[in-house]
């Protein structure tokens, strides 16, 4: 389950940090034109309101979809990332036409590996056993570290690089909001409504659609623009659609896919 995790520091604390932050949320917020679209989904399609909208792009880094990145080195089958790549591109295209705010995730620890966790913790011992902070030659010439705040590793795929005005937070844990600056980010720019993107679909966008909804958000996945990569034989079926099943169900969010939310932007 090495496969979904994000990372944040500031300064000398754990906290999540916010790059690429827009100049204010007022700013962003007072050019920004209230339009509600419907969106065809599971359980139901559900209304939401643009202007209180954000897109979550969740882990789609070199580490988790990129070859030379930790699950690739591991051996882990990494093309159902890769084809989620395409349907986020056109969403993030759309969303960015629709003035919806992007806020990418991306797990990174220091590189003294002291938000890692406690000599004991699961997050540490599992992590330690991945590689994670390994040291690797990266495809672009640069000298890198697995699952490392600010290398190739832990660098946004190139097809989905964030632009000047969108937020980019780190985590170190699988949850977008454990100890990381999303919550406060989300309620500064008075967000409701979430669209989530991002691998991988069982472990860290289930764990932060789960936080998502705790805090009263909205979540609304995207389908095709996820992934989980079967992490071993012995485990049957998919959990991608295990945790699609579960969101459902469990009425954690609502379940769609990249052609309903950009049709509904374009009928708006």
């Amino acid at each position: 389950m090495l496969a979904a995790m994000a990372v944040s520091t500031v300064g000398g604390t754990v906290k999540g940090s916010v790059i690429n932050q827009p100049k204010t949320a007022h700013h962003l917020l007072s050019n920004t034109k209230s339009r509600i679209i419907k969106i065809s989904a599971k359980p139901e399609p559900i209304a939401i309101d643009t202007a209180k909208t954000a897109m979550i792009v969740v882990d789609m880094q070199n580490d988790f979809g990129s070859k030379g990145g930790m699950l690739d080195l591991a051996g882990i089958d990494i093309s159902g990332i890769r084809k989620a790549i395409g349907p986020t591109a056109k969403v993030l295209v759309s969303a960015r036409q629709a003035d919806v705010k992007i806020i990418y995730l991306k797990m990174g620890f220091r590189p003294d590996l002291s938000d890692l966790g406690a000599p004991d913790s699961p997050n540490r011992l599992r992590h330690l056993r991945s590689g994670v902070g390994k040291s690797i030659h990266a495809p672009d010439g640069r000298e890198s570290r697995i699952l490392i705040r600010d290398t190739w590793n832990t660098d946004i795929i190139d097809e989905l690089k964030p632009q000047a005005d969108d937020a980019v937070i780190y985590k170190h844990r699988f949850s977008g909001f454990y100890q990381t600056d999303l919550d406060a980010t989300l309620k500064r720019l008075g967000i409701k409504h979430l669209i989530i993107t991002g691998c991988t679909t069982s472990v860290c966008v289930e764990s932060t659609v789960r936080d998502a909804m705790f805090r009263d958000y909205s979540c609304v996945l995207l389908q095709d623009c996820m992934s989980q990569p079967t992490m071993g034989n012995s485990l049957p079926g998919s959990n991608h659609d295990a945790s699609l099943v579960v969101v459902v169900e469990g009425w954690f969010g609502w379940v769609s896919e990249s052609d309903e939310f950009i049709g509904a932007l374009r009928a708006a």
